[in-house]
């Protein structure tokens, strides 16, 4: 049975890293000594060591110990024997590509399929929807393709934002990117307000958090979905 937490953020403002998830983690992460963090997103261009430590240093709050996947010889053997995994924010496209160069995107999926506690933060929350074309990161690097986990039947943009009225200028908002994803692909996208999660148990899909989200679906208009909503009829 899947078991996935999909945070839209890692860091809330003015707040430390994971802390406001830390009550959530304590009972997805139930059970578990050890965590397999992917730091493929590297965010600032943080090497992969430092961000583990960063990751390491939180976990250890749960009685949790942690090592990078960068660590491993074998990467995929890695993800196959990993207790729980937690992939970290940063640039989707660095994270996507590495995973289809290391090979784990496809095994990852299957731990995912059987079981294995899953945390996604940011652009490791992009990962669980079928692409990650409604990412907002710049494509500092190309992938082999879009197509990601589909550990859910539909898109995530991560750090959605609303236009901020009397705002003369904000560019594109996020509402508008995602319209002109639309005009292309048909599955739905949620977009998840900083402070938000969604706790995936098998097939059932809950969004968590203070925030309501927002749905977008192909040729209809916009909706709100208040926090605590079951989304598993949404594909």
């Amino acid at each position: 049975m899947k078991k996935l937490i999909i945070a839209s953020t890692s860091t809330l403002h003015g707040g430390n890293y994971l802390e406001y998830l830390m009550p959530a983690l304590q009972g997805h992460f139930k059970g578990c000594k050890s965590l397999l963090f992917i730091p493929y997103a590297r965010p600032g261009g943080m090497s992969h060591d430092d961000y583990t430590k960063k990751a390491a240093g939180f976990f250890a709050k749960l009685g949790i110990t942690v090592k990078g996947l960068h660590e491993f010889e074998k990467p995929t053997q890695a993800l196959t024997d990993a207790e729980s995994v937690f992939t970290g924010g940063g640039n989707t496209f660095l994270l996507v590509t590495q995973l289809y160069k290391t090979g784990t995107m496809p095994v990852l999926e299957e731990i995912i399929k059987k079981g294995t506690p899953y945390l996604g933060s940011s652009a490791g929350s992009n990962i669980c929807g079928l692409t990650m074309q409604t990412t907002n990161d710049m494509p500092i690097i190309y992938p082999p393709s879009f197509k990601t986990l589909g550990a859910i039947p539909f898109n995530l943009n991560p750090h959605y934002l609303d236009p901020v009225e009397g705002s003369t200028h904000m560019g594109e908002t996020r509402e508008t990117r995602i319209k002109e994803f639309h005009a292309f692909n048909t599955q739905p996208v949620l977009g998840l307000r900083e402070g938000s999660w969604l706790e995936v148990k098998g097939n059932k899909v809950i969004l968590k958090g203070d925030l309501p989200a927002r749905l977008f679906r192909q040729g209809k208009a916009p909706e709100e979905l208040e926090t605590e909503s079951d989304i598993s009829w949404l594909k």
